[in-house]
């Protein structure tokens, strides 16, 4: 809780003026007060804990902490207070609690004069050697900066970060912390251009390459993200990160060989980490090696009981089945858990697994648990995606369809697959993929990088500049992104003469596609409303969906989209051919060949053995259709009838 009331701030000053003259007690008693008057406030709760230290008054600390913990379960300070609690009588658990404190907050300095004492292991001493090295040689302000950037207080870190650049318009770590804020504001242009500033100044910074790996990745610039981490691990060929960086780039790309490689000698290095596993087990599950992904996943497990990720890709497999031992092993976890990451995963993975058991009212307890925890952890209005899309409707009339007629590259091989999350499209994709003609890639990220690209800069949430910058390019400018998403998307082809962008989101940008490629060919996945959002409900994704946490959002977005995709068959009709879920399950062959003359290619028996095909699949029903098509998935709503009065009122039969 923030509150910036003049009542707010006298007692916050009451608290720290006792707690100064050494008026523990009383300070304390004046914390608990105004939790009265300001319940679960934050600082209220940390002061405290600190005062109730001071006085040796442990039990009353706790409880402090407990509730601080209990609410605000990544304040970096709260854990530091916990370890200097427990610091004296059993400095093991103070060395965990500083841990965790540094892990929230690496600019806490304290802690890691702790850990340097207290660690158990050489590793450890030298981490905590390093961090307090690099904390006690940046200027203090930076310190400051550093450690609001991890409280997430981001106006007052860029605030003091810019006051400080003012003045040192050429410090790189300065420049390193205003595009770490930048990345987490998610300005991500204003954060690769600073870091690829500071790169140039300064090219050996790893700390800067790691930060630029990260927001290339974020802006799903994988070739270039890859290319850096090379370069990292060059320069620290043994360092424990940068082969982790760089085996998670070798699979953003689709090298699963050269990724599990590393997996597995940083495994033998670093045997108790649990995140090695769990992405290892990724990997595994792409290939679609689920015997492999399966012992990834319990090994995770196995190593951090609540680690809430590893239970979730379990069920995530969907062929997955926990036994009671397993159920029983989450709902402890899901309890004891204070990470709300965590607590969502298992929440998820916990639905699945009483779904599996036809506990229906259980699952859906624990599916709402957790749709409830991510929505909250977000910050999403669905209202600016709604008015995106209603501006694409706006600015791609047929006047302006009519005047671009002949701009754009006249490339014919891109064939993209758009639609909704849960809607089939892995399905048809699969199938496509099969076909000798045919290549399948993954979900390209480039129409949405370039659509970033012309947005220009913006904080999440504010209106961009796209689609009316589309207006502004030249004939030349709108074949050159064509001819750019060509060049671009080669690394993930193979021999083929079409190939398949599998990027669902990109039902959003359709009249951009068709301006910079005139002739690509478009499928839309369609799935009935009831089946594809309630799919989309219980399902937790990796990243972006965030409308298909919550049904109002969900029905909303459901609706948008199908106005959208109106509006886009009246613009292109003979590019674009809606493909039913439900009747590519009832009819595959019959779908198969009318997909294939529409992309005037002749039937092959490979399309209707596409379970066959080896490939790796990237989506969550990687393991679906790897199996012949069942029919058991058509109402998925339907043993929760009970629960979706809002689902069905909106989408009647």
């Amino acid at each position: 809780m923030t509150d910036n009331s003049s009542s707010y701030t006298s007692l916050v000053s009451a608290v720290k003026t006792h707690l100064k003259a050494g008026d523990f007690q009383i300070a304390a008693t004046l914390a608990e007060q105004a939790l009265q008057q300001y319940p679960a406030d934050q600082q209220f709760l940390y002061l405290g804990a600190v005062c109730a230290r001071y006085d040796n008054d442990t039990p009353r600390a706790e409880e402090f902490l407990a509730s601080l913990l209990q609410n605000y379960p990544d304040y970096g300070r709260a854990w530091q207070e916990k370890g200097h609690l427990y610091r004296e009588t059993n400095p093991s658990q103070a060395d965990s609690c500083y841990q965790k404190a540094v892990q929230y907050n690496p600019a806490l300095i304290a802690s890691w004069q702790q850990i340097e004492k207290l660690a158990s292991s050489a590793e450890n001493v030298a981490t905590a050697k390093q961090n307090i090295n690099y904390l006690q040689r940046i200027p203090k302000v930076l310190v400051t900066v550093l450690s609001l950037i991890h409280e997430n207080q981001l106006s007052k870190a860029e605030r003091f970060c810019r006051d400080f650049l003012k003045k040192q318009p050429t410090h790189t770590e300065g420049m390193r912390l205003l595009a770490l804020i930048a990345e987490r504001n998610h300005v991500l242009d204003d954060a690769e251009y600073l870091l690829e500033s500071l790169l140039l100044k300064e090219p050996d910074n790893n700390w800067a390459r790691f930060d630029f790996i990260n927001v290339l990745h974020r802006r799903q610039k994988f070739q270039q993200a890859h290319e850096v981490a090379k370069q990292l691990v060059s320069a620290l060929p043994k360092d424990f990160s940068a082969l982790f960086t760089f085996a998670n780039q070798k699979a953003s790309l689709g090298d699963f060989t050269g990724a599990l490689k590393i997996y597995q000698q940083l495994r033998k290095q670093s045997p108790d980490n649990p995140t090695v596993p769990l992405l290892e087990g990724h990997a595994f599950k792409t290939i679609g090696d689920t015997k492999q992904a399966i012992q990834s996943y319990l090994r995770a497990a196995s190593l951090l009981p609540t680690l809430g990720d590893a239970y979730w890709s379990l069920a995530n497999l969907k062929t997955f089945r926990f036994n009671d031992d397993l159920i029983k092993q989450m709902q402890q976890a899901v309890a004891a858990s204070l990470q709300i990451e965590d607590k969502i995963h298992l929440h998820f993975a916990l639905g699945k697994a009483y779904e599996d058991k036809q506990l229906f009212d259980r699952a859906f307890y624990h599916y709402e648990q957790g749709n409830g925890l991510k929505k909250k952890s977000r910050d999403f209005t669905i209202d600016f995606i709604l008015e995106d899309m209603q501006s694409q409707k706006t600015f791609f009339t047929k006047r302006f369809i009519c005047k671009h007629a002949n701009s754009g590259h006249p490339a014919r091989d891109p064939i993209f697959i758009v639609g909704l999350p849960r809607a089939g499209s892995t399905l048809i994709e699969q199938i496509l993929a099969s076909h000798s003609d045919i290549d399948g890639t993954l979900e390209l990220p480039n129409i949405i990088a370039y659509v970033q690209e012309l947005n220009g800069r913006k904080k999440k949430g504010q209106p961009g500049k796209y689609p009316g910058r589309i207006a502004d390019l030249s004939a030349q400018e709108l074949s050159q992104y064509g001819q750019r998403y060509i060049e671009e998307t080669r690394v993930y082809r193979e021999q083929g003469k079409f190939f398949l962008d599998k990027m669902p989101n990109n039902f959003r940008h359709i009249g951009f596609i068709k301006t910079i490629l005139p002739n690509a060919k478009i499928i839309d996945a369609r799935r009935s409303a009831r089946s594809c959002c309630f799919s989309a409900w219980k399902q937790l994704f990796a990243e972006g969906q965030e409308f298909s946490y919550d049904f109002h959002d969900l029905i909303a977005y459901y609706k948008a989209y199908e106005d959208l995709m109106g509006h886009w068959q009246q613009c292109y009709p003979d590019s674009i051919i809606t493909v039913q879920y439900e009747d590519m399950v009832a009819n595959t062959e019959q779908q198969t060949e009318r997909l294939l003359n529409f992309l005037k290619l002749p039937m092959e028996p490979s399309c209707l053995e596409f379970y066959k095909n080896q490939r790796a699949v990237r989506t969550a029903s990687s393991e679906q259709v790897r199996q012949p098509i069942y029919k058991n998935s058509l109402e998925p709503w339907r043993p929760f009838e009970a629960n979706l009065k809002r689902l069905l009122r909106s989408f009647p039969d």
